[in-house]
């Protein structure tokens, strides 16, 4: 395995972690879709359980995996228990179990707030209902950090609700990363806004394109219980 390919595992490894919170009162000025984002008052997910797919590519060393994981956060903190995997051995370890293990140890200090969709971090502005009726609003990041994304955010118009978040990274992880896109997808499950999808494309020096995309299928929100998702590799043995 190259250098160059395992620093662009490492800069999918950040990426993964990325996250968007809400909070601030929205300024009188702004528009009333704006308004409606700032303004809005989510519960916190203080506990979760989902299972959760990842896989991730490179094409140039012809390189991939993917991963079955339940992940579960409450009070005691981050665990998960890997289902089933099958891939690159590199891959599994330095994405997969590094982003879970990173997701551990920023569940147990706390979730960093650096990345919030706030009026302190961001510059925002209204560009408009896009083709799927969505609202899109520009998010101009105040300053550079590997957390802050210079992109889009896409609203539902009548509530403000986020939808979609995408966009580049302001700051890579390292030299060997040129650029990293997210695109980052949410529902409201069970009251709480939570994310379903990150979609990246990390351009590396050397390696080329690395592709990484994780899906969320959740259990239990807050001590709800809102599905019964299945590991792909139990669902395919039920059909035989």
């Amino acid at each position: 395995m190259t250098r160059g390919l395992r620093r662009s595992l490492s800069a999918l490894t950040v990426a993964v972690l990325l996250a968007a919170h809400v909070g601030a009162a929205g300024p009188t000025g702004a528009s009333l879709v704006l308004q409606r984002f700032l303004a809005l008052d989510d519960p916190t997910p203080t506990q979760f359980r989902a299972l959760r797919h990842l896989e991730a590519r490179n094409e140039k060393f012809d390189k991939s995996a993917w991963m079955d994981v339940w992940t579960e956060a409450d009070e005691s903190g981050f665990h998960y228990d890997i289902v089933s995997e099958d891939g690159s051995d590199t891959i599994r370890s330095k994405v997969f179990r590094a982003a879970l293990d990173l997701e551990r140890n920023m569940w147990a200090a706390g979730e960093p707030d650096g990345g919030a969709l706030t009026l302190d971090n961001y510059v925002f502005e209204e560009r408009g209902a896009q083709p799927d009726g969505l609202a899109s609003l520009m998010v101009k990041p105040r300053r550079k950090g590997i957390l802050m994304v210079d992109g889009s955010i896409f609203l539902n118009p009548d509530d403000g609700d986020l939808v979609r978040m995408e966009g580049q990274l302001t700051k890579t992880p390292s030299f060997w990363t040129r650029r990293i896109e997210i695109v980052r997808r949410y529902q409201r499950i069970g009251g709480v806004r939570m994310p379903t999808e990150l979609e990246t494309l990390a351009m590396v020096r050397i390696a080329g394109p690395s592709t990484f995309r994780m899906t969320y299928e959740y259990e239990s929100i807050n001590g709800q219980r809102v599905g019964s998702p299945q590991p792909r590799t139990l669902a395919r043995a039920a059909l035989r």
